[in-house]
């Protein structure tokens, strides 16, 4: 019998070479009918005999690499008769829904067009297919085709509109599609934006050899790249760029090459050649072939693998590939807005004059028990949409202050914004805006709630009351620790209750102190603070942040000890600040307990970037070390559950162990083990009086391997399930979609209220 049915396809399915691989299916089962892209996903109506029709519904659930297929549904139509199978226009009407693709790899096959000389892209650097290429960063709009992309003003030679119109083609209606005659040029620049003479590639990397800096622009912006084994080189970018310390990044030009560097896992090879090509932190080789200064005392090192053709053509030894920014700054990515800000770093900039619409910095993970632990997620992930609980108003999270992303939320989809960056700086508060201006108009997302962070001063709640003042929005405010919880609950697809360990740097307190140490039982629409860190002072308030020896006196330790005796200067006065208590507001951080023991233990009495203290902290512990200081939970006084943590007594512990001679790679290692303990007779403490047998572990100070695992296996072994994250990071960046996760779980419960002030 000949029927007709009408489908309609929603997910990623725009600018993934969907609509060929119907017309291919549908083409092959002898089927009639139309595919065509709309604004809520793809919409087709297929034709025949009815068991064809059934062998084509099934196919669809086979899609190309870079689809992904949410919901199919069907409806009959009258059959119209006829034959012949269309790709017809885009309908831009209707309310939007269509997701967009994520910035994808060089797939194989256009590597293999971009290596043949007898391929008219032969080292054509913009080479890309319906399978890969750009694709979040150049769509201005939707439906997904090239007059919504940068690539509009990039008219189609008869060769490229051939390949496009083609359905026998891989390059049917990709809509990036070009070549040397029609597409984008790559030049190469010089300080002053004069074009250098002679092939780009070529001379840039001529450039690189003789220990030049270039500034390379990607798909998401500029990254400044040096010889990674080069010492004047790698000295030479980190002066110019104002970057003390933090490690950079390297991209090696293939995998064999990743393993003279560093050490792989399955796992991490599966991720540095996917097609979203993060940058994978792993374990550096004793010997690696770089420079010390490129991660300096790191055990680690952040490796990538090249993602465009341009990549491609340029790397053929490991290059450093950093932001292109100065310290601080959000990734230029605008062309003359780079030449600009990058002028006075790099010696040359290989670019071209294909626009980016979107800044996009490179993603960042790691992996912990075979499974991805993200760092910083943005290109090859973003704008892939997170589950949420369904129901609820359409909300906007506007994030936390440091690591900020934003999230929009409706309808079970979360979508968390790329890295922004911290709002301190005017650049990036400007692209916070901008971004959420597209993300609004990119998915037809109005936000009927707006929610933020507690703390008054946080430019993205001060953004929240200004936009809920102006559209007469109600405000839901989440606390900055059960937005961790929430946001690992988020990542699990889990609604609680749970046992939430949140420890991080500070966060707005319930009581309008500084949190960081947190234990709290905890769902979506509610927390209970069960304990925390007994409360220090915080001497200089975010003075301290940057001075970790600051916390050492804080914490009380000796004025005998090296840490006082190297900062002998201001020791006295600081302790002095920290007993009054004037400019000094107490603190239950683990982030600044950290703090205070790198201190004690010389590692680190001054930081050139967030976490420095800490971070270093973890590389110097020695991870084999099996004893740990003995840990105490105080009763808190109320009559419950609830607890005190003395985190003094740990600190006193190193103190004594450095006093008595031990090696401080164990004194390093014995309080690492001795957190992870705490995490475990906390939790147990908590089940006893709950019943709660799931934790969830969320926080910046949780990216420290070795105590997560720590903390992981010992909770397993008492019996817990454990939940940490996986899609997005335990550090600020996960924030907003905590945010949203509460805002949507409480607007059916209360009211929504105004933000402090």
């Amino acid at each position: 019998m000949r029927v007709r049915t009408g489908v309609r396809v929603e997910g990623v399915v725009q600018g993934v070479g969907f609509r060929p691989f119907v017309h291919g299916l549908a083409t092959t089962l002898g089927l009639a009918g139309l595919v065509g892209n709309d604004a809520g996903g793809v919409f087709i109506e297929v034709e025949g005999e009815d068991d064809a029709v059934d062998r084509f519904l099934r196919g669809l659930r086979a899609p190309p690499p870079l689809a992904v297929i949410e919901r199919i549904t069907t409806r009959p139509l009258p059959a119209e008769g006829g034959g012949g199978f269309a790709i017809v226009g885009s309908d831009a009407g209707g309310r939007r829904s269509a997701l967009v693709s994520f910035d994808s790899a060089t797939c194989p096959a256009c590597l293999r067009e971009l290596r043949d000389p007898a391929d008219r892209r032969h080292g054509y650097p913009f080479v890309n297919c319906t399978d890969c290429g750009p694709r979040f960063t150049i769509v201005t709009d939707v439906p997904y085709d090239r007059p919504n992309t940068t690539m509009a003003g990039f008219a189609m030679c008869a060769d490229c509109a051939a390949e496009y119109h083609d359905p026998a083609d891989r390059r049917f209606h990709a809509q990036p599609v070009c070549c040397p005659a029609c597409g984008p040029r790559l030049v190469l620049r010089d300080r002053e934006g004069r074009e250098r003479a002679g092939d780009p590639i070529e001379e840039a990397r001529g450039l690189l050899r003789r220990g030049g800096i270039v500034a390379v622009k990607g798909v998401g912006g500029y990254h400044l790249a040096a010889t990674a084994a080069d010492r004047a080189a790698v000295a030479a970018l980190r002066a110019r760029k104002h970057r003390e310390d933090k490690p950079f990044a390297v991209m090696a030009p293939d995998l064999p090459s990743v393993r003279l560097l560093a050490d792989l896992e399955p796992a991490e090879e599966a991720l540095l050649t996917s097609a979203a090509r993060p940058i994978v932190l792993l374990r550096r080789r004793a010997g690696a072939p770089l420079a010390e200064a490129v991660a300096p005392g790191n055990r680690s090192i952040g490796v990538l693998l090249p993602y465009t053709p341009l990549h491609h053509l340029l790397v053929s030894e490991p290059l450093v590939m950093t932001s292109g920014n100065v310290s601080d700054e959000p990734i230029a990515y605008r062309d003359e807005d780079a030449l600009a800000r990058l002028r006075d770093i790099a010696d040359a900039f290989l670019t071209h004059d294909r626009p980016i619409h979107v800044r996009t910095d490179d993603s960042v993970v790691r992996v912990f028990q075979g499974r991805e632990l993200p760092v910083r997620r943005s290109r090859g992930y973003v704008p892939r949409p997170l589950p949420v609980p369904v129901g609820g108003p359409a909300v906007l999270a506007c994030g936390a202050e440091l690591k900020n992303t934003f999230c929009l939320a409706e309808g079970g989809r979360a979508f968390v914004s790329h890295h922004i960056g911290d709002l301190e700086n005017y650049e990036t508060l400007r692209a916070f805006r901008e971004g959420v201006g597209h993300f609004e108009r990119l998915f037809g997302i109005a936000p009927a709630v707006l929610a933020h962070d507690l703390h008054p001063e946080y430019l993205s709640t001060k953004y929240a009351v200004e936009r809920a003042e102006e559209r007469e929005l109600p405000l839901i405010g989440v606390q900055h620790h059960h937005a961790h919880i929430a946001a690992c609950l988020a990542d699990n697809e889990h609604a609680g209750p749970v046992i939430g360990v949140a420890f991080d740097g500070t966060g707005y307190g319930a009581d309008g102190t500084l949190w960081g140490g947190e234990f709290l039982l905890a769902d979506l629409t509610g927390f209970q603070r069960a304990g925390h860190l007994r409360p220090v002072p915080l001497p200089g308030g975010a003075t301290a942040i940057r001075e970790p020896w600051r916390m050492a006196a804080a914490y009380g330790v000796p004025a005998t000890l090296d840490v006082a005796r190297r900062n002998a200067a201001t020791w006295d006065q600081v302790v002095a600040v920290g007993r009054a208590g004037l400019g000094a507001p107490p603190t239950s951080s683990v982030g600044r307990l950290f703090d205070a023991v790198a201190a004690v233990l010389g590692v680190r009495d001054r930081i050139n970037y967030e976490g420095q203290a800490a971070v270093e902290l973890e590389q110097c512990a020695d991870p084999a070390e099996g004893s740990a200081y003995p840990v105490r939970l105080d009763d808190a006084g109320d009559g419950g559950p609830s607890f005190v943590v003395p985190g003094a007594e740990l600190v006193q512990a190193v103190v004594d162990d450095l006093l008595a001679g031990t090696p401080v790679p164990a004194i390093a290692g014995r309080f690492h083990n001795a957190v992870g303990d705490l995490v475990v007779a906390a939790a147990v403490r908590l089940r006893e009086a709950t019943g709660l047998t799931t934790v969830a572990l969320s926080g910046g100070v949780f990216q420290n391997l070795l105590l997560l695992k720590r903390a992981v296996t010992g909770l397993e072994a008492a019996g817990f399930a454990v939940l940490v994250h996986h899609r997005v990071p335990p550090n600020d960046g996960g924030i907003s979609l905590g945010q949203a996760a509460v805002a949507i779980a409480r607007a059916a419960t209360e009211p929504a209220g105004p933000a402090p002030r």
